[in-house]
């Protein structure tokens, strides 16, 4: 996982829409990037609904989110139409920004190890440089937690 203090290792991935997203073009500007293992799904919902109520709050401290996932970008549509989603969702399916930022690893459910999605959250300073790591998120309160680092 990449540290505090450490350059964010730089991205061009698909929203929704299929437009080109990179994290250049947010220099000057904090950046909330949430990894999420699916969308629609009960965790995912409540982060994804918890950033949203928050929204106006996180551009008031002069940042934006963009969640990352491997689904697809017709996914990520359904679910941003569904819970009016007002955020970025980038589609990662080959996983490399996902493995770059360190949110691919061993997962266990029901006493079963498999590969997955970590779900953690890195914000981006202004300079470009990660301000702060969430290696590990409660999806309801997780959005007063990143306010709070802003």
């Amino acid at each position: 996982m990449v540290q505090e203090g450490s350059p964010a290792p730089d991205f061009t991935l698909s929203d929704e829409t299929g437009a080109q997203v990179s994290l250049a073009d947010f220099r000057g500007k904090s950046c909330v990037i949430y990894f999420y293992p699916k969308d629609d799904t009960p965790g995912c919902t409540k982060e994804a609904c918890s950033f949203r109520d928050s929204y106006s709050e996180i551009l008031d401290k002069g940042a934006v989110v963009l969640g990352i996932s491997a689904d697809s970008q017709d996914s990520h549509g359904k679910f941003k139409s569904k819970y009016d989603l007002p955020f970025y969702l980038l589609s990662d399916p080959e996983k490399n920004v996902i493995k770059a930022y360190g949110a691919w690893g061993e997962k266990k459910r029901y006493g079963k190890s498999y590969e997955g999605i970590l779900r953690s959250t890195f914000i981006v300073g202004p300079d470009g440089k990660i301000k702060k790591v969430f290696p590990t998120v409660k999806p309801e309160e997780h959005a007063a937690e990143v306010i709070a680092a802003l």
